[in-house]
């Protein structure tokens, strides 16, 4: 069993957003549902026999939905980092997560459920940690003016252009 995972806390939408999550990412899947019993319902005030909890694996990595209420709300002070090779895999994840959802600046968006992702190219935080300093302002530059993060851009940025 893996040691850390997160655990994701919805209103009620916790098996929908896993379903979703686990049709967009290779090497992913559903895991045991718990179900409310009657104390659980009657304590948390959720419907009896609705789902409590859904595990579910996104390659490789574990995580939790947790259907707890309306008490609490995603915000951005957590995000789900997904680390991409290519445009390709940020292009890819990036329309999946971003569909009914909000795309906001440097990489990051929320999606229809309004968990926080940020779609980042491997390239990234290396050039941003270029012992030119040169360098890595003109790609912290560039990278400010994006939303979704192009790689060809960051490049030309790198490299001066």
């Amino acid at each position: 069993m893996q040691k850390i995972s997160l655990c994701l806390w919805f209103d009620s939408q916790g098996e929908e957003a896993a379903r979703f999550y686990t049709s967009i990412f290779k090497n992913s899947g559903m895991g045991r549902v718990a179900r409310y019993d009657e104390a659980a319902a009657k304590a948390a005030g959720r419907p009896q026999g609705s789902v409590m909890t859904v595990e579910f694996e996104l390659d490789g990595q574990r995580f939790m939905a947790l259907n707890g209420g309306p008490l609490f709300k995603f915000t951005e002070a957590i995000s789900v980092v997904v680390n991409c090779e290519t445009q390709k895999e940020v292009d890819h994840f990036w329309e999946k997560l971003s569909a009914g959802g909000q795309e906001m600046q440097c990489g990051w968006l929320k999606d229809r459920f309004g968990v926080s992702w940020q779609i980042v190219p491997t390239i990234l935080p290396e050039m941003l940690q270029d012992k030119d300093p040169e360098k890595a302002k003109r790609v912290m530059a560039a990278m400010l003016k994006m939303k979704k993060i192009d790689i060809q851009g960051l490049k030309q940025a790198y490299g001066g252009r």
